[in-house]
């Protein structure tokens, strides 16, 4: 079992339509044992989702931009494993204003929550498991990436955000390495759950992947993108730090399509029909 024996933090499961969950799910099925964390009024639904899962997850509240919340979770989970092997970042957000094409309008509040949230928050839980790592004998953190080597009309400071994570996973690389602490992104296609219906316009980036990636994509499949998590996370990658992995069907090897056009298109109509130029 790649897994096996592994003792795993899975931060960011809402719904049984995560891709957190869905690498829970797998974590489980290769051996891992798992604990979850959820934040605020989502806790409710975490709790739930975790029943889901082959076998029931501990559940632990965590609002990653808590310091004292940090510190009581690593100390959880010192306390339950005296260690840890592996944990996923699947945390993010942005407010509205600084998505949906409000680039140019956004206030800088807005940009640096994006920011502090959904890139710096990698840096924040890693730092805070590091001791636990070390007990352990070293470990792996991924984090939950979208390409960035493009503008996404809509996606806006939340790409931005995913453009300084890329950043944050290479220093994570550099300064954890003498730990043995390996740093690597997944950067999936766009999937269809709850966070994704926070984005404006989500449909258009499904159309552009349909329409443009070499193996195809499914917006309602996160497996995938779960499993290559569980890769990263096991012993297979042990020479692996500071990578950015993508499943995203092959979408980021190819040139622009007519998905992307598409895109593109549907923002110059949105401007010309708000007056703007």
């Amino acid at each position: 079992m790649l897994l096996k024996g592994k003792r795993l933090l899975i931060t960011g499961v809402l719904t049984d339509d995560s891709i957190a969950w869905h690498a829970a799910r797998v974590a489980q099925e290769e051996g891992a044992e798992v604990v979850l964390t959820g934040f605020g009024r989502g806790l409710r639904l975490t709790r739930r989702s975790a029943r889901r899962l082959p076998e029931e997850a501990e559940v632990i509240e965590l609002d990653i931009n808590d310091q004292e919340q940090v510190d009581a979770m690593a100390a959880h989970i010192d306390g339950k494993w005296g260690g840890i092997d592996g944990a996923l970042h699947a945390i993010a957000f942005a407010p509205a204003d600084a998505l949906g094409g409000n680039f140019l309008e956004a206030s800088a509040e807005s940009a640096a929550t994006a920011f502090v949230t959904s890139a710096l928050s990698y840096k924040t839980l890693t730092v805070a498991l590091r001791p636990l790592f070390i007990k352990a004998g070293g470990g792996a953190v991924v984090a939950l990436d979208f390409d960035n080597s493009q503008a996404f009309p809509m996606y806006d400071w939340m790409g931005v955000a995913k453009s300084a994570l890329q950043s944050v996973n290479r220093y994570l690389a550099f300064y954890l390495g003498d730990d043995r602490i390996r740093a690597n992104l997944v950067a999936a296609g766009p999937l269809s759950t709850i966070a994704a219906k926070s984005i404006p316009h989500f449909d258009l980036f499904d159309i552009a992947w349909r329409d443009q990636a070499p193996l195809g994509w499914d917006a309602s499949d996160a497996d995938p993108v779960a499993r290559m998590v569980c890769v990263l996370l096991s012993d297979f990658s042990m020479a692996t730090t500071g990578e950015i992995v993508h499943v995203d069907g092959g979408f980021h090897a190819v040139a622009m399509g007519t998905g992307a056009q598409y895109l593109a298109q549907q923002e110059a109509e949105r401007r010309q029909a708000g007056g703007e130029t």
